[in-house]
């Protein structure tokens, strides 16, 4: 699984660069094989952009017969799998989620092998990972293996001993892979600088040179890393280790600019499309109508001449053509859409010939956006309001299962189709785990400010939970045709100021709205995101089924639901009196 060292990169187009360097001898102990495993890749291709370069090291335990098994297949499987995840995962999740089931695996073998009840002996060993992506370093750990940074000449150990100590002499192993059916991994991530060398050593290595001598070996070898690695090794074993010795070095040679890591960028280069019109030939397509237009796109109704399929076609409007920040928005969008696979998000269209200008193509949907149906049907009934936010629901789903925010859901953005199916639509705004971790993303509000969560205005970024209260919003505005707080929100950009937002029951304007399914909304709309529902379907269930804390709030008394309005209440009953009072006394 060693990559080879990365090839000379293009001066006009500079790319990461990690050189690589590794050794691992059987130790002197009596075992039979070494149970050391180590690993690394290095893309050359777009993955080295999307998913950047990895190396792993694995020791498996000495009293078990099969951890060279498990040291193995869990370096081997992390650096396949990892690869396969999806380019819109951030690399934390992408690895923890391989790591979890190289776990899961080994800890299966254990238990359907004779060592089920006496896990030492199972399939076990310690585990460590880097990932390089762009201009940061992701480190996974498990275990009693090491991994240093040497920065400036000064040696840093990063990762943390998971040893359980009983004595001075005498310890085990608190965490390692295939122990338990779950596993907890160690993360960090940290900036990465030109000429900065990480070393991953099994305890072989770690337990019998000292910090100082590794960074001294180090030093003395700048240009070679294997000749570093073999020192490395040889010096483990002068000093007495009989245990399996293994080191991997990464040095980084070269670093991408800050804005490659952007997967639009080759599309950036195409150049930007004419002026289009009724029946003229563009690129492949021949143009029936325009559908939209607004200074930040124009979208035309076109049939593609070589499969009679008609498409839609996005070109970006008047306001991005100057700017490439926007540009690149403006084409993630299609990105997006080739990534998720839902019937409630629109699809991009794939094309088997290259495209002459920047543009997105997308399929056609025939049909009104939901602020259309939601003027048509001024008073809407609860049933089809539930049946609309559930489609919209699976939409979101779909996004928050690749990591994805779409943070610009609104009316506007949700087309229905003549089947009545809704997608989601416009994803210029989406914030994608994999592209956030690599590149700045532009601060403020992205989306529409009436539905943005309130935590946008303070400036913190978004999650599943602020889609959620845009998806509450939607709803209430469906069933009341008003906003749950009014058009309060963009302008409370304090905590203070948010507290002061009152929610204001769905009741006041649909009296049909159960009690219990107007606590669903409020639930969704809350203010703070840590008392909004965690999961977009947990919300939507809940638009059908009564919840049993809804309920009883519902039934509670008025001073116990609105203290406020119960006093208020009180004090207009008190004054009325006083007036009768003293009309009567001047009689």
């Amino acid at each position: 699984m060693d990559g080879p060292p990365a090839t000379q990169p293009s001066a006009s187009v500079p790319k990461l660069q990690i050189r690589f360097g590794q050794h691992s001898e059987k130790g002197t102990a009596d075992k039979q094989r070494n149970q050391d495993f180590h690993g690394s890749c290095h893309p050359t291709t777009g993955q080295l952009r999307s998913k950047g370069v990895a190396l792993a090291i694995a020791d498996g335990i000495g009293s078990s017969e099969v951890s060279h098994i498990a040291a193995e297949t869990a370096v081997s499987t992390f650096l396949a799998d990892y690869y396969c995840t999806s380019d819109a995962w951030s690399v934390k999740r992408s690895a923890q989620r391989v790591i979890a089931a190289a776990n899961s695996w080994l800890y299966g073998q254990t238990h359907r092998s004779p060592y089920r009840f006496d896990q030492d002996r199972g399939y076990v060993c310690t585990f460590s990972a880097l990932v390089f992506k762009q201009r940061e370093a992701h480190l996974f750990h498990v275990g009693d293996a090491r991994i240093y940074r040497l920065r400036d000449g000064v040696l840093e150990q990063l990762s943390e001993d998971h040893r359980y100590w009983l004595s001075r002499q005498e310890h085990y192993l608190s965490r390692a892979l295939g122990i338990a059916d779950h596993v907890e991994i160690d993360y960090r991530r940290l900036p990465l600088a030109r000429g900065d060398v990480f070393i991953a050593v099994t305890d072989g290595v770690h337990e019998f040179v000292t910090d100082a001598r590794i960074a001294e070996i180090l030093r003395a070898n700048p240009e070679d890393a294997d000749a570093a690695a073999h020192a490395l090794v040889a010096e483990a074993a002068a000093a007495g280790s009989d245990d399996d010795r293994s080191v991997q070095i990464a040095r980084v040679e070269q670093l991408p600019e800050v804005g490659e890591a952007r997967p639009t960028q080759a599309a950036l280069e195409l150049p930007l499309p004419p002026a289009l019109s009724p029946r003229q030939q563009f690129d492949g397509f021949e143009i029936l109508r325009e559908l939209h237009v607004s200074s930040r796109s124009q979208v035309f109704l076109a049939v593609d001449t070589a499969s009679g399929r008609q498409v839609a076609l996005k070109l970006p409007g008047s306001d991005l053509r100057q700017d490439p920040e926007l540009l690149e928005r403006f084409l993630l969008e299609e990105w997006i859409a080739r990534r998720i696979d839902s019937p409630h998000v629109v699809q991009a269209i794939a094309r088997e010939q290259p495209q002459q200008y920047l543009y997105v193509v997308t399929e056609y949907i025939e049909g009104p956006s939901l602020r259309q149906w939601m003027r048509d049907h001024p008073e809407p009934d609860l049933e089809s309001v539930r049946t609309i936010v559930e489609q919209i629901a699976k939409g979101m789903l779909a996004f928050h299962r690749q990591e994805m925010i779409h943070q610009d859901l609104r009316p506007e953005n949700v087309l229905i189709d003549t089947a009545g199916t809704v997608k989601l639509i416009d994803f210029g705004a989406a914030a994608v785990g994999g592209i956030m971790e690599s590149a700045s993303e532009a601060g403020g509000v992205l989306g529409t400010e009436q539905y943005a969560a309130p935590e946008y205005f303070l400036g913190e970024g978004g999650s599943t939970r602020s889609d959620i209260y845009s998806l509450g919003v939607i709803a209430y505005e469906m069933l009341t045709g008003e906003l749950p707080y009014g058009t309060r929100v963009p302008s409370s950009r304090t905590r203070a100021a948010q507290r002061r937002l009152k929610y204001g029951t769905a009741l006041r304007w649909h009296r049909d709205t159960p009690a219990w399914m107007d606590g669903a909304l409020r639930k969704a709309v809350h203010i703070d995101p840590e008392k909004r529902y965690q999961e977009v379907a947990e919300f939507a269930y809940d638009l059908r089924h009564p919840r049993r804390a809804f309920l009883a709030e519902a039934q509670a008394p008025l001073i116990a639901r609105n203290p406020v309005r119960f006093w208020q209440g009180v004090s207009l009953l008190l004054g009325g009196l006083v007036l009768v009072l003293l009309s009567l006394l001047a009689r």
